[in-house]
């Protein structure tokens, strides 16, 4: 993986929905496919997915804290 330049946008607005599995089948594979090449979405990615997982340990009295 190099760090992606070309002229495709970054995704980094999707991620979330990306990790949600909240996207169509077509911005799915355009997300899944640019994360392939690039390094800065790639981490970002990263990121997001472990934020998610991090709330799914939460309850509902922990968010009232």
């Amino acid at each position: 993986m190099t760090t992606y330049h070309g002229d495709d946008p970054h995704v980094r607005q999707t991620l979330g929905a990306y990790v949600l599995d909240a996207l169509d089948a077509r911005e799915s594979g355009q997300v899944a496919r640019h994360l392939q090449r690039c390094e800065v979405c790639a981490a970002a990615y990263v990121e997001v997915a472990a934020a998610v997982s991090q709330l799914a340990l939460l309850d509902v009295d922990d968010l009232l804290e």
